[in-house]
């Protein structure tokens, strides 16, 4: 992945406050451009040998490309599981202005 590329960061939260202040403090450090919350996400995976199943809240996080490393810092930091999702997929089209946005050093604090 090039560091300059946007990428769109997918993280799961347990319930609508993690989800807020994940995303309040994402966008107020200038480390994401825009956080969709997005509810109703049924997870359903294996942890420490047995089958979970939970409801969950997703988060959409766009980001510039450099700043991963913080994005994921700032997750593991406000985030209440052990081991939280965070996995991130360049975002290789979009239009030319939305991705402009989202690049622009405004966005950064």
């Amino acid at each position: 992945m090039l560091p300059s590329a946007p990428q769109l960061i997918l993280n799961t939260c347990p319930n609508q406050e993690t989800a807020e202040a994940i995303a309040t403090a994402l966008v107020d450090r200038g480390l994401a451009a825009c956080v969709n919350i997005v509810p109703g996400i049924q997870s359903i995976y294996r942890w420490q040998g047995k089958i979970e199943k939970e409801n969950e809240l997703m988060l959409f996080i766009k980001a510039r490309g450099d700043a991963f490393t913080a994005v994921a810092e700032c997750i593991v930091d406000l985030h209440p599981y052990e081991l939280p999702e965070i996995i991130a997929v360049t975002i290789d089209n979009g239009t030319e202005q939305y991705l402009a946005w989202l690049n622009n050093p405004e966005n950064k604090k």
